[in-house]
């Protein structure tokens, strides 16, 4: 496959230079402006994070102390914990891609309330400070689950963690709402609910879920803060609480979360597939509904991560059942995008490398996630590394592969400039390799027995902990070299054309960067999104009257 001959010119104008001064991005209401600072913010979070996972691996490396003490440590992995999920993980692809290109998809000029939009950004860095001013300041060392009723008696400063990680909800819920609107509302003409990219169900289907589950949440977190301050003894059993009535609560939204993180990444492989494979969905609906399913079915589920707090019979066998359904819906998006790359003309590129390590991860973790579905099985597996890996495998592993998978496929649209793509396949291959490296040792530790969250283990487990940390550090080498390219592309890259992937995404019909509006006048979408068709021929568009 080669690129176009022609030299493609950055244009004059885009959103990038429409405006200048750091006032004018603090004051933006443009949707890819605010897209980039999430972005921006989001990279930040997972740079601290990924520290923190670094200085736990090297800490792991030898039995008893190798560079911090045991309530260190306890703070070190609860920091890493808060700081990925909640700070990164959750809000990664729907905030950052979302934001970016969910009005580009459906052809509209910005997203339906753009001063909410702003607002939740401000949100999300509010929230961020105060939850990282609390884990500084005075170390948080629950973990990032923040049980009770430990977390309503430690010492350590839970309650300014607890507070910013409530008010991020809130801008998980205002961009939930902006997204369920603009995709309801802003359409172009032409694009029906069966022409909807499919990176944009994906994300509708996240800020359903957003909506709906995330208010559970911030209800939990009020209450452990009430039980903090004013001792209403609402989870502590010595005040006559359930702390069991904390983890239905907890899970009811952070088990729906674990779709909140894959979902989007879903929709980024749907689109990745479809362009790197020069093939039409080998079937769209199979996609839209299993996403429609996932979302649906997520809420039915929280109760598997609690089968040894004593649940009966009948309700673990029904929570069992439950969560393998979510396995059925995820079955069908992998054997659809193998079947969409069944004799295509497949392109090697490093946003295919990454889709083809998503693909992987997501099959080997959710094959872990069925076994631990089964009750037998979770018992002889709970809070041991086994989880752990298992937990990495799907929301880190597929998450992160999806999230590098649509840095690198939008970068050229977002900047209007390409990476070096021999550089960047081959940093993808070290990052997948150092990603298993990591944590199939993990899977191993488990099933012997390391619990999760010890600083100390036995001398038998330690060549597998080295194992483990040496994959750490392919990966983190592996991180810096994306740093690198990145940020060298984006004054040295080669300007990249409207379209260097020649996708059929709508996304891509606009120019590189695009311009302020998105699209120069308003646009009627006839043909479908992702139609590969008619090789060489560009999608048909209109002018709206």
């Amino acid at each position: 496959m080669s690129l176009p001959s022609a030299e493609p010119r950055l244009p004059e104008r885009h959103y990038l230079n429409a405006e200048r001064g750091l006032w004018s991005w603090l004051t933006t209401h443009d949707h890819k402006r605010i897209g980039l600072m999430f972005l921006g913010m989001l990279l930040l979070m997972f740079l601290l994070g990924g520290i923190y996972a670094l200085a736990l691996r090297i800490e792991l490396l030898t039995p008893g102390e190798t560079i911090m003490g045991r309530l260190a440590y306890n703070r070190a992995f609860t920091l890493h914990g808060v700081v990925m999920v909640w700070l990164f993980l959750i809000p990664s692809i729907p905030s950052a891609f979302g934001n970016f290109l969910l009005p580009l998809m459906i052809g509209a000029k910005d997203v339906a309330f753009p001063r909410l939009n702003l607002a939740s950004l401000y949100l999300y860095v509010l929230g961020a400070a105060i939850t990282l001013w609390g884990m500084f300041e005075g170390g948080a060392d629950t973990g990032w689950t923040f049980y009770t009723p430990y977390s309503t008696a430690t010492g350590t400063a839970v309650l300014p963690v607890l507070l910013g990680v409530f008010v991020v909800g809130f801008s998980t819920i205002l961009t939930g709402v902006n997204f369920i609107t603009t995709v309801h509302t802003m359409r172009a003409p032409g694009i029906t609910w069966m022409k909807v990219p499919l990176f944009v169900w994906a994300i509708y289907g996240t800020a359903v879920i957003q909506v709906l589950a995330t208010p559970v949440l911030g209800m939990v977190l009020v209450l452990v803060m009430l039980e903090r301050v004013a001792g209403l003894g609402i989870f502590d059993p010595a005040r006559g609480g359930d702390p069991l009535l904390y983890q239905h609560l907890f899970w009811f939204y952070s088990h729906p979360a674990v779709y909140i993180m894959i979902l989007p990444g879903m929709g980024v492989v749907s689109e990745a597939v479809c362009a790197f494979s020069r093939k039409n969905p080998f079937s769209y609906r199979v996609l839209v509904l299993s996403t429609v399913g996932i979302a649906f079915v997520g809420f039915l589920t929280w109760g598997h991560h609690m089968f040894v707090s004593g649940a009966s019979v009948l309700g673990a066998g029904a929570f069992s059942i439950l969560s393998m359904l979510v396995a059925i819906f995820t079955a069908l998006k992998i054997f659809t995008w193998l079947g969409t790359m069944y004799r295509g003309s497949i392109w090697i590129t490093a946003p295919f490398v990454y889709v083809l390590g998503f693909i992987f991860l997501l099959f080997f973790g959710g094959m872990s996630g069925v076994a631990v579905a089964v009750t037998s099985a979770d018992i002889h597996w709970h809070d041991t590394y086994f989880v752990v890996a298992h937990f990495h495998f799907i929301m880190v592993g597929a998450s992160l592969m999806a999230f590098l998978s649509g840095l690198h496929y939008w970068f050229p649209k977002m900047f209007g400039r390409r990476y070096p793509e021999a550089v960047g396949i081959g940093t993808a291959v070290l990052i997948i390799f150092g990603f298993i490296a990591t944590f199939l040792p993990q899977f191993l530790l488990g099933n012997m027995g390391m619990p999760r969250r010890y600083a100390d283990y036995p001398e038998r487990f330690q060549s597998l902990h080295v194992a483990s940390t040496a994959g750490a550090s392919l990966l983190g080498f592996g991180f810096l070299i994306i740093a690198i390219y990145l940020g060298w592309s984006l004054r040295h890259g080669r300007v990249a054309g409207r379209n260097p992937w020649e996708s059929r995404g709508y996304e891509w019909l606009s120019e590189s960067p695009p311009p302020e509006s998105n699209f120069h006048e308003p646009m009627v979408f006839t043909d479908p999104p992702h139609d590969y068709s008619k090789p060489g021929v560009e999608p048909e568009v209109g002018r709206a009257a």
